[in-house]
């Protein structure tokens, strides 16, 4: 690609418009003619490295400061530079579908989900960018990041245009925006779903974490906003995109439920809407899920699917791997997978759990190691409220003492709650279905659908679906 093309969009004179074999960010990677930027992260700065990139054959060398090497831009920002270059490479592929992002601490991925699967059943070809994995089609494709790196996430706009994509939604992380990796990206839609406690390690501040997702509106077409969320009418302030609202509760939203009826394997309401309403039933249990479907079919609504079909498309809604997905057991007790990490989300998921469970709520949760320290003690609180029986274990350590993060979570609980802190995970979950009641509903919290476990020094495989499918094998047989 010729240069000039390269940096289209970012004001930076061309006096040789050469051509470019390749881009990177990654001095490791770069070769004979490439394009190399210099990008700040958290490890280390590519500055550091112009060096290493100009012996290895850059043909310019894109930075914020002076690297000594020539040809090279000077740019106020090489995140955004990198951003749109990318953009660039592949010819700008966002453009040529319509594009829903979904931001918020929790709902994400569920609302994500259930997006693609009422414009898939209206006939949409659609792509999924997310936690759990990307998808084009019905195609699966590895995901690293929530929201990845510009350079890979412009190739999956790519191969979705190339694969016959005319619509994607993607999560949209406040790690992604505010390190600008969709900058540039103008969104047909955003949709926000609730703020609550999470990555303050990062964001230090509730504050500088809703600007964060605050950035996505401001390049969207549309925002779509949970109208019971108390950060909402901060989030929405001094937007200039046409807002739409959705509400459980309120009636001036754009979009409510209403009549909701838990069922136990799942919930029903009304979606109503401006001189139209539509039933709505759900193979997911729990207010969460109507949040996810309001927000879901609102954003359906605003790429122009109409009432009906939206409505008539929830009928191929179906559950999501490690989101409130109960796991065969063939015994008297049921066992929960969820990915309940922040105190909000497993306050919710107990809450759903205790109101349909026959028996007793067992709790089994652990926290993150080296992020946010905060709210440990409070998801201790919340699950020990909520429960009838809890079980302190490990969840990703990383760097950090398992039994640290434990004695932080134990500050949260009680005196007089009934918990057992087993650090081992896997241990943790066999003694769980060891000693489950009849009527017992055992959630395992804070995985969802991972199948590893991060620890100081490797990361090990760990399917919570397999850990419990042995622990049953193990238990004597029913007559």
């Amino acid at each position: 690609m010729k240069l000039s093309e390269l940096v289209k969009g970012l004001n930076l004179p061309v006096d040789t418009d050469i051509e470019i074999a390749g881009i990177t960010c990654d001095s490791r990677r770069v070769a004979e003619g490439w394009m190399f930027v210099c990008i700040r992260g958290s490890a280390a700065d590519g500055h550091r490295f112009a060096a290493d990139a100009a012996k290895a054959g850059a043909a310019v060398i894109v930075a914020e400061e002076d690297t000594g090497f020539f040809p090279q831009f000077i740019v106020p920002s090489t995140r955004l530079a990198w951003a749109k270059i990318c953009a660039n490479w592949f010819g700008n592929p966002a453009l040529q579908i319509k594009l829903a992002g979904i931001t918020g601490t929790n709902g994400k991925t569920s609302t994500t989900y259930m997006l693609k699967t009422l414009l898939e059943a209206c006939g949409y070809r659609v792509g999924i960018i997310g936690t759990i994995q990307n998808m084009i089609g019905e195609r699966v494709l590895p995901a690293s990041h929530t929201t990845p790196d510009p350079y890979e996430l412009h190739s999956l706009f790519a191969l979705m245009v190339a694969e016959g994509c005319t619509h994607a939604v993607m999560e949209v992380s406040s790690h992604a925006l505010e390190q600008d990796r969709v900058a540039g990206i103008n969104f047909d839609s955003a949709v926000f779903t609730n703020l609550t406690q999470d990555h303050l390690d990062y964001h230090k501040t509730m504050e500088n974490y809703l600007e964060s997702k605050k950035k996505l509106f401001r390049q969207s077409g549309c925002a779509i906003v949970n109208l019971d969320d108390q950060w909402t009418p901060r989030l929405i302030e001094g937007l200039s995109c046409p807002i739409i609202s959705y509400s459980a509760y309120k009636d001036e939203a754009d979009y409510t439920a209403k009549n909701i009826r838990p069922r136990p394997d799942g919930i029903d309401f009304e979606l109503v809407g401006t001189g139209a309403i539509g039933r709505i039933r759900l193979p997911i249990p729990g207010m969460f899920s109507v949040y996810n479907a309001l927000a879901a079919a609102a954003g359906a609504l605003s790429l122009g699917v109409p009432f009906d079909e939206v409505t008539r498309a929830f009928s191929h809604v179906r559950g999501i791997k490690g989101r409130a997905e109960i796991v065969p057991t063939g015994r008297d007790f049921t066992v929960v997978i969820d990915y309940a990490h922040t105190p909000d989300g497993l306050e919710k998921i107990c809450k759903t759990l205790k109101e349909c469970s026959r028996g007793r709520l067992v709790t089994l949760f652990g926290c993150g190691g080296d992020r946010d320290r905060a709210k440990r003690p409070l998801m201790g609180r919340i699950a020990a409220e909520i429960s009838d029986f809890v079980i302190v274990t490990s969840d990703n350590p990383r760097t950090e003492n398992p039994g640290t993060i434990i004695e932080d979570i134990l500050k949260g609980i009680p005196e007089n709650t009934e918990y057992k802190v087993i650090e081992n995970r896997v241990e943790a979950i066999r003694w769980a279905i060891e000693n489950a009641q009849p009527g017992d509903t055992i959630l395992l919290a804070g995985k969802g659908h991972e199948t590893y476990q991060i620890l100081a020094d490797r990361t090990i495989h760990l399917d919570e679906r397999e850990v419990v499918a042995d622990a049953l094998n193990k238990l004597p047989k029913q007559d």
